[in-house]
C-alpha cells in the first residue's frame, strides 16, 4: 500500500481531473479501484500526480467487475463508500454486473467512469468514436439509484457532491457520474472552489409514523406467539443490540434472514433454522428490513415452482423498511407483492429503539404476561440450545468420511480460527459456519453478493479484507470454485496491494446449483439424474486453485481431499497469514452439501 506524502500545501487545481480529485479527497475517500482505461486518464493522472495517490490509493484490478465488487466489500465493512472507476461503455459493460450485486443489496458506490469527447471535431479516428455513447449512464440506469453527466466544468462540484448524498441517503446504492474526456484534460480557465462538503450532508434517518409505531406495539405485546424476521438491519451495527434489546423485552424468536450479521447464533432466541416450526404458530410477525416477505412466509416446490404458505391465514403482518424508497421497473427486486397488516417506511436504526421503548411501556408491570414471556424464552431457550448440539454432533460424525463435507469444512475452520477477532466476509459453506461458529458481533459476518452474480466473492473479500486492514480484525472467506472461475485475477490484486486474508476454497467441481436444478428436473420428468452433471462439472480436467493462486502471487496449497489434513492445511494458512500480512489460499476438495 502506498504511504502518505509529506505534508505539503495545497495544490491548486490544474486541470478539471484535479477537481474531482479534490471532491475525492473532500469526502474523505481512501481508494479509487480501476482496470486503468485511456477514457479517465484525465482522472488517473490527477490521483497519481496531483493527489500524490493518497486518499485516494489506486487499487489496480483487471476487471471492471472486480473494481466495483472491491468498493462493494469495503462498503460494507464501513458503511460508506469507495471509488470504483469504469473505462467507458466497454468498461461500464463489464462493470454492469457488479454494479447490479450492488444495486440488489443497496451499498453505496461512487462508480465514476469516461467518455468522448462528446465533442466530435476532438476525436481519435474509430476508437473514440465506438466507445462513446449517447447516454453513458443509460448502460446501468436501471440499477444505479442516480447517475450523470456534467456539461461544464462548473457542474462538477455539485454532481459529485449530489451523488455522494444519494448514495449515502437510505436506501443506499450504487450511482455513477461520468465525464468527457475534454472536461477532465482542459486547462481550468478561472479558480473553481470545492465547497464545505460538511454543509451537504445526507438527511437524518426516517422515523416511522409514531401512531403506526404504537400500534405495533400493542400487536407485540399482545401476541401469544410473535416473531421477528431481519435481513439487512445490521448493515448498520447499532442496530443489533436494538434487535437484541426488543426480542428479549418479547421474548420473540429472531429468524437471521442472513443479508447481513442480524442477530447472534449463539443467543437462545436465535431461531434461524428453527423457523417453519414456528411460522406455522406464528400470530404476530415483524419484518425488519426484509426485501422478500413472501419468500420468508413461504415453501417453494424444487421441481414445480408452486409456493405455498408455512403461516397461516390469521397471522398479522408488520412490516419496517425503506424498501419502497427505490423501486426499479426494469429488475424486479420489489419481489412479490405482500399483504400487510400494518406497513411502515422507516430506517430500522431509528424505528427499533422507539418500538422497543413503547413495548417496555405497553407492558408495564403486568406479571401475569411477564411469566408467559419467561417461559416462552426457556422453551426457545432450549429448542436452540438442542438444535446447535445436534449440528455439532452432526458435523464431528463426518470426520471418518473419506471426503470432505461442508459440516466438517466449517467445523475445522472455525476451530481454527476462534480465537480471533475474525470476520466472515464471504460464504457460509452452505450454513454450517452459522450453524457451528459463535456470530456474536455485528459485521462479523458480511453476507452475500444481493444480486446473486457470480464473480462478486473474490474481489468482495479484497474489498473487504482491505476495509479490515490494520484494525486487528482478521479476514477469513469460504469461496466457491465457480465464483472464483469467473474473477480470478482478483487474487493478483490482493497479492498487488499486499491485502491479508485467508480464503478456503469450497472447491466441489461443479457449478452445483445448476446440477442440482439438472437432478430436479429430470426426478420430475422420469430422466436419468446422472445426466445433471454434463455441463455442470468442473473436473476434467480439474482446475489447480493452488497453483491459479500462486500465479497471481498469491500463496496457497492443496487440493487437500482428507478430512485428516484439513485442520493442519488451515493452520498453516492461518499461520502464514498473520506472520506475513499477505493473503493465502487453501484449496480444499468438498462436497457439495
Amino acid at each position: 500500500m502506498a504511504k502518505a506524502q509529506s505534508k505539503v500545501e495545497k495544490k491548486q487545481p490544474q486541470y478539471g481531473s484535479d477537481v474531482v480529485v479534490d471532491l475525492m479527497k473532500a469526502f474523505d475517500i481512501e481508494y479509487a479501484a480501476f482496470n486503468p482505461g485511456a477514457t479517465f486518464r484525465g482522472i488517473h493522472d490527477s490521483i497519481v500526480n496531483y493527489g500524490g495517490n493518497y486518499k485516494p490509493e489506486v487499487i489496480f484490478c483487471n476487471h471492471e467487475e472486480i473494481s466495483v465488487a472491491v468498493a462493494h466489500g469495503y462498503a460494507k465493512v464501513t458503511g460508506k463508500p469507495m471509488i470504483a472507476i469504469a473505462h467507458n461503455m466497454v468498461g461500464l459493460q463489464h462493470a454492469s454486473m457488479a454494479i447490479f450485486n450492488a444495486y440488489i443489496d443497496r451499498v453505496p458506490i461512487l462508480v465514476l467512469g469516461g467518455t468522448g469527447p462528446m465533442n466530435t471535431k476532438r476525436r481519435r479516428p474509430r476508437i473514440d468514436w465506438i466507445h462513446t455513447a449517447l447516454v453513458q449512464g443509460n448502460q446501468v440506469r436501471d440499477y444505479v439509484k442516480w447517475d450523470d453527466q456534467p456539461y461544464t466544468l462548473a457542474d462538477v462540484p455539485d454532481s459529485f457532491i449530489r451523488g455522494y448524498r444519494i448514495a449515502t441517503t437510505e436506501p443506499m446504492a450504487p450511482i455513477y457520474i461520468n465525464y468527457d474526456a475534454d472536461l477532465q484534460e482542459d486547462s481550468l480557465t478561472s479558480t473553481l472552489e470545492v465547497p464545505n462538503v460538511s454543509r451537504y450532508a445526507p438527511p437524518a434517518s426516517m422515523q416511522a409514523n409514531p401512531e403506526a409505531l404504537r400500534k405495533a406495539a400493542e400487536m407485540l405485546v399482545n401476541a401469544q406467539a410473535p416473531i421477528i424476521i431481519a435481513d439487512t438491519l445490521g448493515r448498520n451495527p447499532k442496530t443489533v443490540p436494538a434487535l437484541i434489546e426488543l426480542a428479549e423485552l418479547l421474548a420473540a424468536p429472531v429468524v437471521d434472514k442472513g443479508a447481513r450479521f442480524n442477530f447472534p447464533t449463539t443467543h437462545p432466541l436465535d431461531a434461524t433454522d428453527g423457523a417453519r416450526e414456528l411460522l406455522q404458530k406464528a400470530d404476530v410477525i415483524l419484518a425488519l428490513d426484509v426485501a422478500d416477505l413472501f419468500g420468508s412466509l413461504t415453501t417453494v416446490s424444487k421441481q414445480t415452482r408452486n409456493c405455498e404458505y408455512i403461516t397461516s391465514p390469521g397471522v398479522k403482518l408488520i412490516s419496517i423498511s425503506m424498501n419502497d424508497m427505490l423501486v426499479h421497473s426494469w429488475a424486479n427486486d420489489f419481489q412479490a407483492l405482500q399483504a400487510l397488516d400494518l406497513p411502515m417506511c422507516a430506517d430500522t436504526s431509528v424505528a427499533v429503539p422507539e418500538l422497543t421503548r413503547l413495548c417496555r411501556e405497553a407492558i408495564g408491570n403486568d406479571g401475569k404476561t411477564k411469566a408467559a414471556r419467561e417461559a416462552r424464552h426457556k422453551e426457545l431457550a432450549d429448542k436452540h440450545n438442542g438444535r446447535r448440539a445436534k449440528w455439532l454432533a452432526d458435523a464431528r460424525a463426518k470426520a471418518s468420511q473419506k471426503e470432505i463435507s461442508t459440516a466438517w469444512l466449517a467445523l475445522e475452520l472455525g476451530e481454527v480460527i476462534k480465537k480471533e477477532d475474525w470476520v466472515l466476509v464471504n460464504g457460509n459453506s452452505n450454513g454450517w459456519a452459522r450453524r457451528l461458529w459463535d456470530f456474536t458481533k455485528p459485521n462479523q459476518y458480511l453476507g452475500g453478493s444481493g444480486g446473486a452474480g457470480l464473480g462478486y466473492g473474490p474481489g468482495a473479500v479484497i474489498g473487504a479484507a482491505l476495509a479490515l486492514k490494520g484494525t486487528g480484525k482478521f479476514a477469513v472467506s469460504i469461496q466457491s470454485d465457480g465464483d472464483m472461475l469467473m474473477t480470478s485475477s482478483s487474487l493478483w490484486t490482493a497479492a498487488k496491494h499486499r491485502i491479508p486474508f485467508l480464503m478456503v476454497m469450497h472447491n466441489n467441481q461443479s457449478y452445483y446449483n445448476s446440477e442440482e436444478h439438472g437432478i430436479e428436473v429430470a426426478k420430475f420428468r422420469n430422466r436419468p439424474v446422472e445426466n445433471a452433471g454434463i455441463g455442470t462439472h468442473v473436473d476434467d480436467p480439474a482446475v489447480d486453485f493452488a497453483k491459479m493462486a500462486q500465479s497471481f502471487g498469491v500463496n496457497g496449497e492443496g487440493a487437500v481431499r482428507n478430512p485428516a489434513d484439513l485442520r493442519p492445511a488451515l493452520e498453516r494458512g492461518l499461520k502464514y497469514v498473520k506472520e506475513k500480512q499477505l493473503p493465502y489460499l487453501v484449496d480444499v476438495i468438498a462436497e457439495p452439501r
